[in-house]
């Protein structure tokens, strides 16, 4: 197999000096993105093929989809530097979407183009019954994290028609995890500032515990950095998302056991020990196995 080199073919489309100086993005979607790469050498030949295109394209998507998705709300002074790293976002997020149809046209792919496009269309239907359901506050912490999940896999599944069918199923259980594991990091970054964490795993967790002072200081963003670390700390919410992530991780090492093809589970190995690494670099939750 082609050693996994998606990260950097992704370079040239999102790495840029005006981008970079004054807005930060979210991180590739690496772990996904790895193992939609390794599953597609169990399709058929032209599957393989193509699979460092579509698994480029499809980074590039979901990069776009949490581009978009990072742009706060709240009102700033026209002109400030939160203003521009809003309007900055928006066109980083449309110009990485663009990609997606042009790299696919070009290769002359362009039932992919529709079956992603559906994709993008179902992703975007699950979001709006997500914040329909935030705006009415009926959401737990825990729906929230499942809805995100779900979200988050949204666009890889739609390759699993062009997976091999005896692994569909171990295909489908490892994107869960692996979903769920860059879904609770993303948590841990969101949950660092009060700001950004608004409506996020830690909002909600905290309202569904707070004493009425507490849910009234956060629902109206009154509260300073200091008094949100001591909420979170008060209700265990980076506690309760590192365990998260230390579950899926065990989730995912059980099913590497249950693997018998030995090119599959080196593979898969190699995908987690270097997913393990780059959280520990980036200063996530220690996993160890």
């Amino acid at each position: 197999m082609k050693p996994y080199r998606i990260p950097q073919l992704a370079k040239p489309y999102t790495d840029y000096d005006m981008i970079q100086r004054h807005t930060e993005l979210p991180p590739f979607s690496d772990g996904r993105s790895h193992l939609l790469y390794i599953f597609l050498s169990y399709g058929n030949a032209g599957e393989d093929r193509n699979k460092e295109l579509y698994t480029l394209v499809t980074g590039l998507v979901q990069l776009a989809l949490d581009t978009h998705e990072s742009i706060d709300h709240v009102s700033d002074d026209p002109g400030g530097d939160p203003m521009r790293s809003r309007q900055l976002k928006v066109l980083a997020g449309d110009y990485f979407s663009s990609w997606f149809y042009h790299l696919l046209a070009k290769s002359g792919q362009i039932e992919m183009v529709g079956s992603l496009s559906s994709a993008i269309a179902d992703f975007n239907v699950l979001k709006a019954r997500l914040y329909s359901k935030m705006k009415e506050q009926l959401l737990s912490s825990e729906q929230y994290l499942r809805h995100t999940v779900q979200l988050n896999m949204r666009l890889f599944l739609s390759f699993t028609p062009l997976i091999e069918g005896s692994l569909t199923g171990l295909w489908e259980k490892l994107l869960a995890e692996f979903s769920q594991c860059e879904t609770v990091c993303a948590e841990l970054r969101r949950g660092n500032d009060p700001a950004s964490a608004s409506e996020g795993y830690c909002y909600w967790r905290i309202m569904e515990n707070a004493l009425e002072e507490e849910s009234v200081l956060l629902r109206d963003q009154e509260l300073d950095l200091k008094d949100w670390k001591k909420l979170k700390m008060k209700y265990k919410c980076d506690t309760l998302l590192t365990d998260k992530l230390h579950q899926s991780v065990q989730s995912i090492q059980g099913l590497l056991q249950g693997i018998k093809d030995e090119h599959l589970i080196s593979e898969l190995s190699t995908l987690l020990d270097r997913f393990l690494l780059q959280m520990k670099i980036s200063g996530q939750a220690a996993v160890e196995g």
